[in-house]
């Protein structure tokens, strides 16, 4: 195998090569530098995100993937700032949002950009709305809070948003309470309550989780087809491979609450450059392989609170060696716009050619 030490290095860190930058569809509107958070428990200190680094520009799609305890929806509260009281607490790091670092804002100007400025969209829909209000109170209230409306102004407001993002008959249904719509519809409602004050930002947090195939697409194409007509950036954030090949520009994947690897999206899913990538998109069902096994990735992600030392995936990868044991990788320049943390990464590029 190659020597480690002869492949070029990004920083130590975790930060992405320059060139990885999205540049090409806008202005940075997110610029995430070396996050960390950690949870403060009775077993230990959980190291929950280890220097996380990412951008999102203007109309650009960034997929979060990872096994669920990688990290990505820990990152992405403490991106919004719904994560500042115990026992999690963001020890490092910087979240630039428009040129501010949104960390040193107290918590009323944290407030005035959430909603406003960057909105998210939680994955259960049922427990995030609440039960006792209509979903047009629910929706207006953003409107009624933020610009100052009248009711009436609000409820008008409301059913304009349900019929931008396909609910039938709104007018007849704003009046309506959570339990009275299906899952797909409750999404939808969440989405246009992430809308409703045109953020330049949204993050998805598994936004099609427990829905059919069929409303997962319808969905995903809603998210598409906004973030084209607004030109905001958008964060999805999940652990289906299938759902984001055709919505994503750049994909970053996590593991043991750091990124491992990034690439534009079509790069990685034709020859990825870590292990842990590879394994993921191998365990998807594929009809060239009816009949066989499927593929899983052997025993299960470390314990935060005892991440092993040197490359955290080493227990599991097929491709460890001595080196992967003691000396952690740092995200190797391994192309335009791509970087991986994996010391073989060539090998693991060949191994899917």
């Amino acid at each position: 195998m190659t020597n480690p030490s002869d492949d070029p290095a990004a920083p130590d860190g975790g930060a992405p090569p320059d060139d990885a930058a999205p540049t090409a569809d806008g202005d940075v509107l997110l610029d995430v530098r070396d996050l960390r958070v950690e949870f403060r428990t009775r077993d230990g200190i959980a190291q929950a995100v280890n220097g996380v680094s990412y951008r999102v520009a203007a109309g650009q799609t960034l997929a979060v993937l990872g096994e669920s305890g990688s990290g990505k929806s820990v990152t992405a509260q403490a991106v919004m700032g719904i994560l500042d009281s115990p026992p999690g607490f963001v020890t490092g790091g910087e979240v630039v949002f428009q040129g501010r670092d949104l960390l040193r804002l107290n918590k009323e100007e944290r407030r005035r950009v959430r909603g406003a400025k960057m909105a998210m969209i939680f994955q259960d829909a049922l427990s995030s709305l609440n039960p006792v209000l209509s979903v047009g109170a629910q929706l207006g209230e953003m409107f009624r809070v933020h610009e100052g409306l009248s009711r009436k102004e609000a409820r008008e407001k409301a059913v304009g948003l349900m019929e931008r993002v396909g609910i039938p008959a709104a007018r007849e249904r704003v009046g309506d309470y959570p339990h009275q719509f299906s899952g797909g519809m409750r999404q939808r409602i969440m989405i246009a309550m992430a809308m409703a004050l045109a953020p330049e930002l949204i993050i998805a947090d598994e936004p099609t989780t427990a829905l059919d195939v069929t409303v997962q697409a319808q969905v995903m194409d809603l998210l598409a087809e906004l973030r084209r007509e607004y030109r905001m950036g958008l964060i999805l954030i999940t652990h289906d491979l299938g759902v984001v090949a055709d919505v994503a520009d750049t994909i970053a994947v996590m593991y043991a609450g750091r990124i491992v690897e990034t690439a534009p999206v079509h790069q990685l899913y034709k020859a990825p450059a870590h292990p842990y990538t590879r394994g993921l998109l191998e365990s998807i069902p594929r009809l060239d392989r009816k009949g066989r096994e499927l593929y899983a990735i052997k025993g299960l992600p470390p314990n935060l609170t005892a991440i092993p030392p040197g490359c955290p995936f080493n227990p599991r990868c097929p491709l460890a060696q001595d080196v992967c044991l003691t000396d952690r990788p740092p995200l190797y320049d391994v192309g335009p716009g791509r970087a991986s943390a994996c010391h073989f990464w060539k090998e693991t590029l060949d191994g899917a050619r």
